[in-house]
């Protein structure tokens, strides 16, 4: 089974709480629960990836268990078919890798395949093409990207495509130099887009699947406001639009997406903290509701998910902010019915589930934390 058939129960449960019960695409009942995969920084709390079970119905999490152990697996990317998990090592040397694993249909557990350097120090971020035939993974520490070859057995190849991205931002102390914050492929499998912090620039590449290449496109790149810092991207799920959360800044840039050419046009920038608030802050992560009709963007610092609605033309209006009942909040996932938001709390080692409001996009706590030492990334994947 496809790794897109697989989750046509979830969507059809997605299908039926924005539409109705008679828009059940898939004629199947609704998984009772999906797996999560957590990616940490490893040390006395934590050993490498880390797999629950959460619960549809409840949002309660099952006690994490060690899947995979790893070095420091701050990201990780899930194959179409369900079939590997990938994760970069976030150091330098020969110590920066994307792994390849195996999943255990049945537990869930992890076991190692390959790994290859990512020609770079300190990535940060693997992505998957929709084809699953080639792991993508940008550098921050070097500021360079990379594309490798996925062969049938879920193992790596040897970096096909790389390219270092020159030049420096107005801020001294974070944009000495280019930092390729992410790398994310658009809808239609043509592009790759990424953000690099140090260059407040999202650059556009030409993608061959066949090949695991990466071109430049015409034109290169986009940019944000300077110093703000551009750090990782979500896709409307119409396609028409794209959106930029910036860490230094804290804010998030909207463009308009012409997927024929690849070319990104802002149209607006909104803030993710309170006009009030006056610590010290920076974003990490952001998603768009599947049902396109949300946006969620995280805030270390203020330890807050921003909620915004998306118009019908894209444009995001601020709705309020949502705790995280934790500290650092690195990355978070929305599960793919739409019901759920997890946050990882890195600064707290744990990992806290959230209801979402189907018809406000609002969050509320749901269930206990999950106690995971540095969480950093979180992905799901349904069960066989």
């Amino acid at each position: 089974m496809s790794g897109t058939a697989r989750w046509l129960p979830y969507l059809a449960a997605l299908a039926a709480v924005v539409i109705g019960p008679a828009a059940d695409v898939a004629h199947a009942a609704a998984p009772e629960a999906v797996r999560v995969y957590i990616g940490t920084y490893t040390g006395a709390k934590s050993k490498g990836i880390y797999e629950m079970r959460l619960d549809l119905a409840t949002g309660a999490l099952s006690e994490p268990e060690l899947a995979g152990e790893v070095a420091n697996p701050s990201f990780l990317a899930i194959h179409p078919t369900n079939k590997f998990v990938y994760a970069v090592s976030e150091a330098g040397g020969k110590d920066a890798t994307v792994s390849a694993f195996a999943v255990a249909p049945d537990t869930g557990k992890l076991t190692f395949l390959n790994k290859r350097s990512t020609r770079g120090s300190g990535p940060c971020y693997v992505s998957i093409d929709k084809m699953g035939k080639a792991a993508l993974a940008a550098n921050y520490g070097s500021g360079s990207v990379c594309a490798m070859p996925i062969a049938a057995n879920g193992e790596v190849g040897e970096a096909t495509a790389f390219i270092q991205h020159t030049g420096s931002g107005p801020n001294a102390a974070r944009q000495k130099g280019p930092h390729a914050h992410c790398i994310n492929l658009t809808p239609d499998n043509r592009f790759a887009l990424v953000c690099d912090l140090g260059l407040d620039k999202v650059f556009v590449y030409r993608f061959d699947a066949e090949k695991a290449s990466l071109v430049p496109n015409d034109p290169p790149s986009a940019s944000v406001a300077p110093g703000a810092g551009p750090r990782h991207v979500a896709f409307h799920p119409g396609g028409k639009f794209v959106y930029v959360i910036n860490e230094m800044a804290s804010t998030v840039t909207a463009f308009a997406y012409d997927g024929a050419r690849g070319v990104l046009s802002e149209f607006q920038s909104v803030p993710t903290l309170p006009a009030n608030f006056s610590g010290r802050s920076t974003t990490a992560e952001i998603e768009v509701h599947p049902s396109g009709r949300f946006l969620y963007g995280s805030n270390r610092g203020h330890d807050s998910i921003a909620v915004f609605a998306v118009a019908d033309d894209g444009r995001l209006k601020p709705l309020g902010h949502q705790p995280t009942l934790g500290k650092t909040p690195r990355c978070f996932g929305i599960d793919p019915s739409g019901a759920w938001l997890v946050a990882a709390n890195q600064g707290s080692d744990n990992v806290v589930v959230f209801k979402i409001d189907a018809a406000t996009g609002n969050l509320k706590p749901a269930g206990a934390p999950a106690s995971v030492g540095s969480p950093v990334c979180v992905k799901f994947m349904p069960l066989p």
